[in-house]
C-alpha cells in the first residue's frame, strides 16, 4: 500500500499535474532612478527567474487607476508625484497558476553634493572655485532634503552610504556622516563619487554621485606695488617691462598646501637659467633691478615642488624687459 502511494506521487510529479505556487518573491523590480526627484520620470522594469513573463497580461496601476495592460509588459514609466508625497505603483501579473501583484512605492527626494578642496591655493580676492590637483584632500558634503508628512527629515539622524569610484567606503560610511573625505590618486583623472542617505527605518533614502575632475598647479605673475599692493587685476604681459625696480609676485594656483610659505614647497627662482637665492621668508616675491645705460631682454623662471608630494610640481616662465 505504502508503495503504491509513493508511486503515485511520483506519477503525478511528473506529468506536471502538482502546481507550482506562484509569489510575488519570484518577481524581480528594477528601478531608474533608484531615488528619483519630485516630478521626474521613473521607468520600471519586471524580471522573473521562475516565470515567463512575456507571454502572460501584466496590468500596471497607479493610486488604484489602471493605466497600462498588455500581454508581456513588463516595462512601465510614470511620474514621480512631488516633494512630501508617494505614488503607489501595482503590477498585477496574471500567470497560469494565478495572479500575484507586485507593490512599488515612489518616495521622491532631493540631494545635493558639494564639494571643496581642502589643501588647494588661490590667491586672494580670487572668485573662482580652489580646485584640486594631484593627492590633495577634498571634502564632499551630503545635503539630502526629504519631506514626509511631518516635515523635514533631519540629515543628522540619516544613515550615509558613500562609494569612490563605484567601490563601496565601509570606513567613511555610518550613521551621521553627512560629509566624506577623499585623497585624490595620481593615477586618475577624475574621481567619482557617489552617496545613498536612508532612514534608520529604511522607508525614506536618497542618493546622488557627482565627478569630480583633477587640474594642474599653474603659476601666473602679477606685479607687487609699493603703494597699492599686489595689482591682481591683470597677470604681467609677455614680456614685461620694468623701470628702475619691481618686484614680481608669483601666485601658484592650485598647489597644496595653501599655505604656500609651507616648507614642504620648494622654490626655484632662475633669471637667464642662473639659480637666485632669496633671503627673503616670501619666495614668491622676486626683486628686480634695472641697470642704468643697460638695456635688453632676461628670461625669469620659476620652479616649484612639492617635497612631499612628487607629483605635484608647475612651472613658468617669462620674459623681462629693461
Amino acid at each position: 500500500m505504502r508503495f503504491r502511494f509513493l508511486l503515485l506521487i511520483l506519477m503525478l510529479i511528473l506529468s506536471g499535474t502538482i502546481a507550482y505556487a506562484a509569489s510575488s518573491s519570484s518577481i524581480l523590480v528594477d528601478i531608474t532612478p533608484p531615488n528619483p526627484a519630485p516630478n521626474e520620470n521613473v521607468a520600471i522594469t519586471l524580471n522573473s527567474y521562475a516565470n515567463n513573463l512575456d507571454s502572460v497580461l501584466i496590468s500596471w496601476s497607479v493610486s488604484g487607476k489602471t493605466v497600462a495592460s498588455g500581454i508581456g509588459k513588463k516595462s512601465f514609466s510614470t511620474t514621480a508625484p512631488a516633494a512630501g508625497e508617494e505614488a503607489k505603483v501595482v503590477a498585477t501579473i496574471s500567470l497560469p497558476d494565478g495572479t500575484i501583484e507586485t507593490k512599488i512605492t515612489i518616495r521622491p527626494s532631493v540631494m545635493v553634493l558639494l564639494w571643496q578642496a581642502n589643501d588647494s591655493y588661490v590667491p586672494p580676492f580670487y572668485r573662482g572655485k580652489a580646485l584640486p590637483s594631484t593627492d590633495s584632500e577634498v571634502k564632499v558634503v551630503a545635503m539630502p532634503e526629504i519631506r514626509t508628512g511631518s516635515g523635514l527629515i533631519d540629515p543628522k539622524n540619516m544613515t550615509y552610504y558613500w562609494k569612490k569610484d563605484y567601490t563601496n567606503n565601509v570606513d567613511g560610511s555610518g550613521y551621521g556622516k553627512s560629509f566624506f573625505l577623499f585623497v585624490n590618486d595620481y593615477l586618475e583623472n577624475s574621481n567619482n563619487v557617489s552617496v545613498v542617505a536612508s532612514t534608520v527605518d529604511q522607508n525614506y533614502s536618497s542618493s546622488a554621485s557627482i565627478d569630480i575632475g583633477m587640474t594642474q598647479p599653474k603659476i601666473l605673475f602679477y606685479k607687487n606695488d609699493n603703494a597699492l599692493g599686489t595689482v591682481w587685476e591683470k597677470t604681467l604681459a609677455d614680456p614685461h617691462k620694468i623701470q628702475n625696480s619691481e618686484i614680481v609676485e608669483a601666485a601658484p594656483y592650485f598647489i597644496s598646501p595653501k599655505q604656500i610659505q609651507n616648507p614642504t614647497l620648494v622654490w626655484s627662482w632662475f633669471i637667464n637659467d642662473d639659480r637666485v637665492n632669496l633671503t627673503s621668508f616670501k619666495k614668491n616675491l622676486m626683486p628686480l633691478q634695472a641697470e642704468e645705460e643697460v638695456h635688453g631682454t632676461s628670461k625669469l623662471r620659476l620652479e616649484i615642488e612639492n617635497k612631499d608630494k612628487i607629483f605635484q610640481t608647475t612651472n613658468n616662465e617669462i620674459n623681462i624687459e629693461f
